[in-house]
């Protein structure tokens, strides 16, 4: 599946993974920043963005769409960046093609089975219930979704996905048909006798509950290079809530200063 991409700047080769109802914009403001050094790919998931939609949604096709970007884009040795189910897919990929990326960063996201999480499917119910025959502007469709999703900075977050589909009608890029058909496999865990021993980095939002201490021994098992940054405040959205000091961290990761952005949240 040839997916959309972003690219910025040169050097060695860096992929960006977005999570379950992201976009590869979500990641453009920390990837220019990283750009200054390396060269950055920022691909759309399959069913997500301007990505090509599909019946099938799980780990197994997402880490197949890795590995055929990486050869159609000839990168040598990517270090590999991915957030919640970006993260999975980027840890399914280390696991199964371990030669052939340099480092991994994994931003709050563990290999557990995960249990279904009610805001997931109220974000899928809300989006499939609007109307787009009964809409016309965006802040029609975002009232729709207030009562469903009250928290404005996630509804944001939705709203991203909204496209105008003609001059007058909006749709959602994403497919929500088959990512509501596969939930199950988006919080499935992942199985793997494999390792990678690589540097890796496991990023945690202080606020959030995607990794715990009883995650670890299951982490370093299979990323036994593996270490754990807590950064404090930050719910699961990490690039949202701390962009600098996620960009910190990174930097001391991959060997780049990271240029500080005026008035980002720390």
């Amino acid at each position: 599946m040839k997916l959309f991409y972003r690219h910025f700047g040169e050097g060695q080769p860096l992929i960006i993974l977005h999570g379950i109802f992201g976009i590869s914009d979500n990641w453009v403001t920390l990837g220019k920043r990283l750009a200054e050094k390396f060269s950055v790919y920022i691909p759309d998931m399959r069913n997500h963005g301007q990505s090509p939609h599909s019946p099938t949604f799980n780990y197994a096709a997402m880490a197949d769409d890795l590995l055929e970007f990486i050869e159609e884009h000839e990168l040598k040795k990517p270090m590999i960046i991915g957030h919640s189910m970006g993260g999975k897919v980027a840890m399914t990929f280390a696991l199964e093609y371990p030669e052939m990326i340099d480092k991994l960063a994994i931003v709050d996201i563990s290999m557990r089975k995960y249990p279904g999480r009610n805001v997931h499917f109220d974000m899928i119910s809300a989006m499939m219930a609007v109307n787009f025959e009964a809409v016309s502007t965006r802040e029609e469709v975002e009232a729709l979704l207030e009562n469903s999703i009250p928290d404005k900075r996630i509804r944001l977050f939705v709203m991203k996905n909204l496209y105008r589909k003609t001059r007058y009608t909006f749709d959602w890029r994403l497919n929500l048909p088959a990512i509501s058909a596969n939930m199950d496999y988006v919080f499935e865990g992942i199985e793997s006798s494999s390792k990678f021993t690589g540097p890796t980095l496991f990023i945690k939002g202080g606020k959030s509950d995607y990794i715990i201490d009883a995650d670890l021994p299951l982490i370093y098992k299979n990323f036994p290079a593996a270490k754990v940054q807590i950064i404090a405040g930050a719910s699961h959205w990490v690039h949202a809530d701390s962009p600098n000091e996620l960009c910190r961290l990174f930097s001391v990761f991959l060997g780049k200063e990271c240029s500080i952005a005026e008035g980002a949240n720390d």
